[in-house]
């Protein structure tokens, strides 16, 4: 490898996307927009009941209808495995066999010439159901004589996991003061602006799909399965996906439309609305009992709290959301005992999935809420009771795990100082809050990158990433070109093809930058090593001798193209060079969890009108620590719109539920931040000290600020307003309501 010096040229640059083009003028074909010759329409028929018996299903009037292909029910799958789920966790039927367990499982699904035909057809199959009762709640799952939607599980508890350290008991016989609250957390959809989409293709040639996923290997994986097929002959496409915050991540609503494809024996297209997203994943709702023990000085003796997750009626992700919650609830502050349950909970609601930072809004809206509530009755300033407490870098968050790769301290300074903290009240009816995450991201190192040199010196590389909007396109592409120093414009990313492109373990948990990102700066590095090879050999001349510079290799004053190098070594026939880069297990630091640590630091000013309970946000300070920000721009994109997302559950979204139906399953009922609910003033800091284990010193971010926006708004709203909100959203009716209750309170 060359050992010539060099400075960043294009990492650490904001360069045009390099899929921006395609996406502003419309060219960017998403799956609802591709064309499969002798495709049709697919659609899926959604149980009315939150649970019920199937007694009959009658498709023959569907059928009959011109138009209509296929009919597909369960007993079409008795051939095959029709089982999905997580690791051992295969508790989930890709259509509903013989009982349904949450409103919108699907129970047939209908192939037609057009959609409109496939829509009708859904009125003409006729199903009988007998109801049986629900539980949406986990109070409701969990209680005495609940009905129980899995056999296997007993109280409807889908996963356990528990953390302990010290004495938990001894800590609070220590303590001075010992507070108790309950939080809840709502069900929040991913919202997405594509819903799930898929086309697929059963024929001899095997199984192929072409779908908006973040888990194109992970699809593949549940699909072989289901239809007992080697992964060779399942093949996925992956180009452009409109948003998934892990409402993709892994096989959602493709192995049904394969389903219905083999039957049909045409290709089928099934693009879903919102209100079918809505149930088809969605972010778990918490609640969490949380104890904390303290001095009277602030210091932090002991934390006891358990945590429920309402997982919805299959497995999906919540027994590893379960797990994270473990380290979430710690938030990022040292205590010497500890006492951490955490209960994964089935109930006759959509399954949760990852939803960008699993379990960590949700801990995090209990611990940080928790700390004003300490700080207020210890007479301390918040800012100071968590500067008391943070743990520091190079010391051990969890036990076990990797010790904190950031200085927390640091980061902190820089929000609050920035926000220009000088107590939690600025004046009359305006109120600042903070709020603090620390979270061990699930990145394994299982990615895998080719980089080729053509015969031209243009260069092409392919990686296994989805791009769903965060810029990994662009971020790859940067990588590649700093590697083999060649303008950004002469590298070319393929789209995935699994047939074609390395594998990948998947898109998400702020992986991307971090481990794909390596293997491709292996792959360019290895690739790189080829052509100083050839210079060296072109040149007669020892390797540190050699420079390369815009697509040349230069040395004693000579120089000689990329390509020119790579058709002499060919002899003029063309060829290319091709390099691999493996980032793998082999890699991993000791412990090897978490990879890195990943932050999300908040601090906000809002002002409240005491007379309708609306909190305006008046100044919102965000910080991520990047290790290097490869694309600043974008670095702060992800971390700005993951603060917005946080405003989202904060203010406006939570599923609604009445009988076990959805009742807010629209865009007009569902509300989600806009341009007016940006902040007055917004500001994103980059915190770049270059000590990631990614490509330059890169961490992952994107997922860190979500983290603190509810408790650092509702610490803001109670500053001002001594009304504290235990329960999201805070809508303008909520705080009101708080604030009359203080008022009422002072009175008497």
């Amino acid at each position: 490898m060359s050992t010539e010096k060099r400075s960043f040229s294009i990492v650490g640059q904001s360069v045009p996307r390099v899929d921006g083009v395609a996406k502003v003028t419309g060219n960017a074909k998403y799956v609802a927009d591709l064309t499969i010759p002798g495709m049709i329409e697919g659609k899926f028929l959604r149980s009315p009941y939150a649970h019920a018996r199937i007694r009959s299903i009658d498709s023959a009037e569907a059928e009959a209808m011109p138009g209509v292909v296929a009919v597909l029910t369960s007993k079409d799958l008795t051939d095959i495995g029709p089982y999905i789920g997580r690791g051992k966790n295969k508790d989930q039927p890709i259509i509903a066999t013989g009982r349904v367990i949450f409103a919108g499982q699907p129970v047939a699904a209908v192939a037609a010439v057009d959609r409109a035909t496939a829509e009708e057809a859904l009125g003409k199959i006729h199903v009988l159901y007998d109801e049986l009762p629900a539980v949406i709640s986990v109070d409701e799952a969990m209680a005495d004589g609940a009905p129980r939607l899995h056999d296997f599980a007993a109280r409807n508890i889908c996963a356990h996991h528990e953390l302990i350290k010290g004495d938990v008991e001894k800590g609070f016989a220590e303590a001075d003061v010992i507070v108790e609250d309950e939080f809840e957390f709502p069900m929040i959809y991913h919202y997405a602006m594509e819903p799930h989409a898929a086309i697929a293709q059963f024929d001899g040639d095997g199984i192929t799909i072409w779908t908006s996923t973040g888990h194109p290997f992970g699809v593949r994986q549940d699909v072989a399965e289901v239809f007992h097929a080697p992964l060779a002959r399942v093949r996925v496409h992956v180009n452009f996906v409109g948003g998934a915050y892990g409402s993709k991540s892994g096989g959602k609503i493709e192995p049904l439309v394969v389903a219905l494809a083999r039957k049909a024996q045409r290709p089928v297209r099934v693009v879903t609305s919102v209100a079918e997203a809505m149930v088809t994943c969605r972010r778990h709702a918490i609640t969490c009992k949380v104890k904390t023990g303290v001095k009277k000085d602030g210091t932090l003796v002991a934390k006891q709290a358990d945590i429920f997750l309402n997982t919805g009626a299959y497995a999906e992700t919540g027994p590893t959301v379960a797990g994270r919650t473990l380290t979430r609830i710690l938030g990022p502050y040292r205590y010497p005992h500890l006492k951490i349950n955490s209960y994964c909970i089935y109930t006759n609601t959509v399954s949760a999935a990852s939803f960008r930072s699993i379990g960590g809004p949700q801990t995090a809206w209990a611990t940080e809420s928790q700390m004003d509530i300490i700080a207020q009755k210890l007479g301390i300033d918040p800012v100071e009771l968590r500067l008391k407490n943070l743990v520091e870098k190079g010391e051990e968050l969890r036990p076990k795990y990797r010790p904190l790769d950031a200085d927390l301290a640091k980061g902190f300074k820089l929000v609050t100082d920035k926000l220009g903290w000088d107590g939690p009240l600025s004046k009359e009816g305006h109120g600042r809050g903070v709020g603090f995450g620390t979270t061990d991201p699930g990145a394994p190192l299982a990615s895998t990158a080719t980089v080729h040199v053509l015969a031209d010196g243009s260069v092409v590389f392919m990686c296994g990433t989805s791009e769903l909007g965060q810029g990994a396109k662009t971020i790859m592409s940067q990588i590649v070109a700093e590697e083999l120093r060649v303008p950004l414009d002469r590298v070319t990313i393929r789209p995935i093809d699994t047939a074609f492109t390395p594998f990948d373990r998947s898109t998400g948990s702020s992986r991307s930058t971090t481990v794909m990102g390596k293997a491709v700066e292996l792959a360019g590095g290895d690739a790189r090593r080829q052509i100083v090879e050839l210079a060296m050999e072109h040149f007669e001349c020892p390797e540190d001798a050699i420079t390369l510079q815009d697509g040349e290799a230069s040395a004693g004053g000579k120089k000689i193209t990329y390509g020119t190098l790579i058709n002499k070594h060919f002899a003029d026939q063309g060829g290319e060079l091709v390099g691999t880069g493996y980032a793998h297990s082999g890699m991993a630091p000791t412990p090897a969890n978490p990879l890195f640590w990943e932050i999300g630091i908040g601090a906000v000013e809002v002002s409240v009108d005491r007379e309708t309970g609306k909190v305006h946000v008046e100044k919102y300070i965000t910080a991520a620590d990047a290790g290097k920000a490869i694309h600043p721009l974008q670095c702060e994109g992800q971390d700005e719109g993951a603060a917005m997302m946080g405003f989202g559950h904060t203010f406006y979204e939570a599923y609604q539920w009445e009988g076990g139906q959805i009742i807010n399953s629209s865009l007009v009922d569902y509300k989600v931040p806009t341009f007016d609910d940006v902040p007055d003033e917004f500001e994103s800091i980059l915190i770049e000290d270059g000590n990631g284990p990614g490509p330059y010193g890169a961490k992952g971010l994107g997922e860190g600020g979500i983290i603190p926006v509810a408790p650092a708004v509702a610490n803001a709203v109670y500053w001002c307003t001594g009304a504290r909100v235990k329960s999201l959203p805070l809508t303008p009716e909520k705080v009101w309501r708080a604030i009359k209750e203080v008022a009422n309170e002072r009175k008497v």
